[in-house]
């Protein structure tokens, strides 16, 4: 295998949604989903992916800011390589190209978010020498 990795154009944002659904285990509509991303794509935000031939099997969206602590950073968002392809390095080969992309666009930080239960990524993440800065609240209105 030889994976590709590159930033899809906004036009094709919806490609992302089949494995945006396994991620959230179907939790959001299409239609949703479709909406969610029509706005997104219209922000700081663009998307890489992973293909292997013509089969997408990985996607981590990426929010460019500016913050008071860390300066130029990215956020990287709704990370998920299809399990066919896990324990491949796969996916520390995907975030050293996004590290290498970030800096090109003047980032001096890499953020996340991963879901509580989600061992695996806690691993991982440290792995690649994160820290916890502090928690993620959520609360819908």
């Amino acid at each position: 295998m030889s994976p590709v990795f590159k930033i899809i154009k906004k036009s094709e944002i919806n490609t992302i949604i089949p494995l945006v659904k396994k991620l959230n285990n179907n939790t959001v509509s299409d239609a949703v989903l479709k909406e969610r991303f029509a706005e997104m794509i219209t922000q700081n935000y663009e998307c890489a992916v992973i293909y292997d031939g013509g089969k997408l099997i990985g996607m981590s969206g990426m929010w460019f800011c500016t913050r008071h602590y860390a300066g130029r950073s990215v956020e990287i968002d709704h990370v998920y390589i299809d399990d066919d392809y896990r324990g491949k390095g796969l996916g520390k080969q995907f975030l050293s190209w996004i590290y290498k992309y970030a800096e090109s666009k003047g980032c001096k930080a890499v953020e996340l978010n991963t879901y509580v239960q989600n061992y695996p990524s806690h691993k991982f993440y440290y792995n690649e020498g994160f820290e916890i800065l502090g928690y993620h609240f959520f609360k819908k209105l």
